[in-house]
């Protein structure tokens, strides 16, 4: 996939290629993760089953040899939401798979992966919005619709958006109260180059996003190089002024975030910019939100973790 303004043609080329648990259980580890949620990239119906299987225990990328990485934002066959205790199976917690919204038969289309091995993991559903050349996509009668589907079916709707379409996105969220949003990579915030933090499109965007207590707040998306606190520092405390960190869950957007960083490098830069919080905040941020939003399965604990 080319012609994405968030990367180069040679950058992406460094993604197509298949990324496998076995490759994210490692970097984890190292990291102290041990609970993800997989976020789709393809706006295709092939990757939601296979990303089902691995959260079911089976690797369909590792047994097939299939190079299925398209440099989309948000993920890959392991990109994590959520640091914390994963579900009894393993690491592998949650799904959040795609539905072409705009269809009539958005319940038919999320019962069908309902009924698949690991249908049990779908836990919400994303769309690609920042593809969209339309800014009001979102906004559209038909994708409306779907979206109130997808609330019907007990499903959140995570957005990936660039800052342009986030007035869509604030229209469809207030359209559709019943449905739990989730706003990817801050919104698409101009990261390092020290504008628009505190004022401007962006920051107005948030702040109408976040009125909404149907939406919430994801700390991810580092796409500047190389990866340092400081320059996420003002995007971050704009959004974390606004949601409040029971409304904030981080990812890590692994493996388009090697782009600029390693995944420990990222998993610190979040835990940097949180440090000033308490033990309580930084556990919503790190693994409670995302357990509510995403209707995680509760782990056994024999103790409770302080992140």
């Amino acid at each position: 996939m080319g012609g994405q303004a968030w990367a180069t043609d040679d950058e992406l080329a460094r993604l197509r290629r298949s990324f496998t648990l076995a490759d994210l259980a490692p970097l984890a580890a190292e990291a102290g993760v041990t609970g993800t949620v997989v976020i789709q990239t393809a706006a295709e119906p092939w990757e939601t089953p296979d990303l089902l299987g691995l959260a079911a225990g089976r690797d369909p990328y590792a047994a097939a040899g299939r190079a299925r990485g398209d440099g989309s934002p948000g993920g890959g066959p392991a990109g994590c939401a959520g640091d914390g205790p994963a579900a009894a199976g393993g690491l592998l917690a949650g799904v959040v798979g795609w539905v072409d919204l705009a269809a009539p038969a958005v319940a038919d289309a999320v019962a069908g992966l309902r009924e698949l091995p690991g249908g049990e993991f779908l836990c919400g559903i994303r769309h690609p919005v920042l593809a969209e050349p339309d800014p009001g996509w979102l906004a559209r009668p038909a994708v409306l619709r779907g979206l109130r589907a997808l609330a019907a079916e007990g499903l959140g709707f995570d957005l990936v958006t660039l800052p342009h379409h986030l007035p869509a996105a604030v229209t469809a969220a207030r359209s559709v109260p019943e449905l739990t949003f989730v706003l990817d990579h801050l919104g698409g915030p101009p990261a390092g180059s020290g504008q628009g933090a505190t004022a401007g499109p962006w920051a107005s965007a948030i702040r109408g996003l976040a009125a909404l207590p149907n939406v919430t707040g994801k700390l991810s998306g580092v796409h500047t190089s190389p990866a340092r606190a400081s320059g996420l520092r003002p995007y971050y405390e704009t959004v974390l002024a606004a949601f409040g960190p029971d409304r904030l869950m981080f990812g890590s957007d692994w493996p388009v975030s090697t782009l600029a960083a390693t995944y420990r490098q990222v998993c610190d830069v979040y835990r940097e910019l949180t440090a000033g919080l308490s033990a309580a905040e930084r556990s919503a941020i790190f693994e409670l939100t995302a357990r509510r939003v995403y209707r995680l399965r509760e782990p056994d604990r024999a103790r409770q973790h302080d992140r």
